[in-house]
């Protein structure tokens, strides 16, 4: 008679496979809880959902020209840190900051403290130049409101703290895993246990249709439309920004904004006098006030004044009320003085929108007398000449019509200088314009207002160097982006590598100054840029064109002005 095996002969619970079933059981759990862990675990909270990191706004907020950096949100309930940035000439004083929730909600609850100052500091501001911060409290995911206050007039900041959830793809991914490594146990066990060997197909055929929808929904993620980000591509509210996939929504990308329109109250002071411009932003299809405008190149809202003498103002009006803004002047002559709004709708994109009225301001000023304006001020054509103190030499190619052309200033002389809305250099143009009136001191305002063309164009480049590394003289390349958003029929003409030549120099000149995987761009407290400050423009027409260089510098914006001729193109007239 033949013995049977023994349990311990036949692999049973107490042969020599039990120590090999406890460490792939130890192993499943492990990943098992690994993946409840992720699925578990919030993720953090971040503030300007729009590029992952610090918000920064720009205000002219009295006679102050402040930068306001809101620092990302890493967890919530936890600190918002605002840093105030100032510039050369800031008045001293106090303001205070609060934070307020705006957004509706279908809990009762969620949405008691609408309109409700939360939390509130006080920044000192100091007479030197500098950043000064304060932390405020965040408790909740959300669209709120920035509120600034300096004793005479409020500006409001609106900003979006979303949370941040696990997407319905990502979910299925987790739990098909999850669901894998449980049948895998359960496949274990009927192995050791059941008497018939066909049953561990059961559990094992579950194990592969879950790895299965694991990997297919993996895949799929990539291809499936993200739903539009509350905050920039549709109007926040606190339900779609706690959980953006949990709204229901139209199957649809298109969350397009008609054109707005732009109102100016009449201005009621008169030359060399304080007073307060203030505007109205209306939608084009509504009438409505339109409450949706982001931060756009560092502000809600970009100003262009530009008056009888040539002077031009770039202002930053702050928010007061939906659709409503104002910025404070102190405009130096009596006459016409044209303006320029630029700012982006949510969904809408850039629009830059000239007044058609313009402002008019009133005076006396003897009769045949031309207001003196000072030599900085005067319009030259390139060359060389000293703005606050600071050597500025422009070299252009000879301008054609319709040809690329390329203009670089050298402001000073040491890569000291700055992003001012995080750029390094600006340019607005405007014309073309009659020779007489683009030279004269005293009618630049009203041919400005009538001018066919108004555009603004950015240098983003410029190589940050290590400290120590001195490229004083030197030239670099620059990636250059203009744009001509609405302001008539000019067309920027983007190049990379302008100055040097090829995209490995443009992006090493975009080190440190555009944002990369979710960080932050420099602010203005970042001196490491320049001195050279390129721009490619394509000028559509010939004529007599105004230009306006500006860059910061020692905490200071320089603003420079410059008369530029543009040939026709062979075989064009004049």
């Amino acid at each position: 008679m033949t013995d049977s095996p023994s349990p311990s002969a036949r692999g049973g619970p107490g042969g020599r496979c039990s120590p090999l079933l406890a460490r792939a059981a130890r192993t499943v759990w492990a990943v098992l809880c690994a993946l409840g862990l992720s699925v578990a675990v919030p993720a953090s909270a971040r503030a300007d959902s729009s590029a992952g990191g610090d918000l920064h706004v720009a205000q002219t907020l009295g006679d102050r020209d402040l930068t306001f950096v809101l620092r990302r949100v890493t967890g919530l309930p936890g600190p918002l840190h605002v840093d105030v940035i100032t510039h050369r000439g800031t008045p001293a004083g106090t303001l205070r900051l609060g934070t307020v929730p705006t957004g509706v909600s279908t809990d009762p609850e969620a949405g008691a403290s609408t309109g409700t100052v939360t939390s509130g500091a006080r920044v000192r501001l100091g007479g030197a130049p500098g950043s000064y911060g304060a932390a405020l409290h965040i408790d909740r995911a959300g669209p709120w409101e920035l509120v600034i206050d300096d004793g005479s007039r409020t500006a409001r900041v609106p900003f979006v703290v979303p949370g941040q959830v696990t997407s319905p793809p990502e979910r299925v991914v987790f739990g098909g895993f999850v669901a894998a490594g449980g049948l895998i146990l359960v496949a274990l066990f009927v192995a050791v246990r059941a008497r018939r060997g066909s049953w561990v197909l059961v559990p094992a055929g579950g194990v592969v249709a879950a790895l299965a929808t694991a990997v297919t929904a993996a895949l799929l993620s990539a291809s499936l439309p993200a739903p539009p980000e509350p905050g920039r591509d549709v109007d926040a509210t606190s339900d779609n920004v706690a959980d953006p996939y949990a709204v229901v929504r139209p199957a649809t990308n298109d969350h397009s904004r008609p054109p707005a329109a732009l109102t100016l109250d009449p201005y009621p002071a008169g030359a060399a006098e304080a007073g307060t411009l203030r505007l109205s932003v209306t939608d084009g299809s509504t009438g409505l006030p339109a409450d949706d405008l982001v931060v756009h190149d560092g502000a809600l809202m970009h100003l262009i004044v530009i008056g009888p003498t040539g002077e031009l103002w770039h202002l930053h009006p702050v928010r007061t009320a939906p659709g409503a803004y104002e910025v404070r002047l102190r405009l130096p002559v009596a006459g016409h003085y044209a303006v320029s709004a630029e700012f982006a709708r949510r969904g809408g994109g850039v629009q830059q929108i000239r007044s058609a009225t313009g402002l008019t301001v009133t005076g006396h000023a003897p009769r045949g007398h031309a207001p003196a304006l000072p030599a900085a001020l005067t319009a030259r054509g390139p060359g060389t000449r000293r703005v606050d103190g600071v050597p500025v030499r422009l070299t252009a190619s000879s301008p054609v019509a319709g040809a690329a052309s390329t203009l670089t200033a050298q402001v000073g002389d040491t890569p000291t200088l700055q992003p001012w809305l995080g750029m390094i250099g600006h340019m607005i143009v405007v014309g073309p314009l009659d020779e007489t009136d683009a030279s004269s001191p005293t009618r630049l305002g009203r041919a400005a207002q009538d001018a066919p063309l108004w555009a603004h164009a950015h240098s983003m480049g410029g190589a940050m160097d290590p400290p120590g590394h001195d490229t004083a003289g030197g030239h670099s390349a620059h990636g250059t982006a203009n744009h001509d958003p609405g302001g008539g029929s000019g067309h920027g003409a983007p190049e990379a590598g302008a100055a040097g030549g090829g995209d490995e120099a443009a992006s090493g000149s975009m080190s440190g100054l555009m944002p990369l995987n979710g960080d932050s761009p420099a602010d203005e407290t970042v001196a490491a840029y320049g001195p050279d400050v390129s721009f490619v423009y394509t000028f559509p027409t010939a004529g007599y064109y105004r230009v306006w260089i500006q860059a910061e510098r020692d905490n200071a914006v320089l603003t420079v002005p410059y008369l530029l001729h543009v040939s026709p193109a062979a075989g064009g007239a004049a």
